[in-house]
């Protein structure tokens, strides 16, 4: 079971690096687009606001998989015991 949990701290650790790498990523390209724009507001404010969706779309998609694995993990755990004679419930 211990080598479970270094898989998933693993899973986790990577995905979570990967989510922000990503939104690092957005913002640079956002800043960079903004940059270039020299001052066209309608325009900026497309840009901007995609940057913002595409980020919380994905930090969004990240929360939502680990929360649905957590409790898959959880549930998986609770049934391994019962009528195993572990005494776990």
């Amino acid at each position: 079971m211990g080598q479970n949990t270094d898989l998933e701290k693993t899973r986790a650790r990577y995905g979570l690096l990967a989510v922000v790498g990503s939104n690092a990523a957005i913002t640079a390209v956002a800043i960079f687009g903004v940059w270039q724009l020299d001052g066209d507001r309608a325009v900026i404010v497309g840009v901007l606001s995609s940057a913002f969706t595409a980020m919380a779309s994905l930090t969004t998609a990240y929360l939502g998989i680990k929360a649905v694995s957590n409790t898959a993990q959880s549930m998986s755990d609770k049934n391994a015991g019962v009528g195993s004679g572990t005494g776990r419930q």
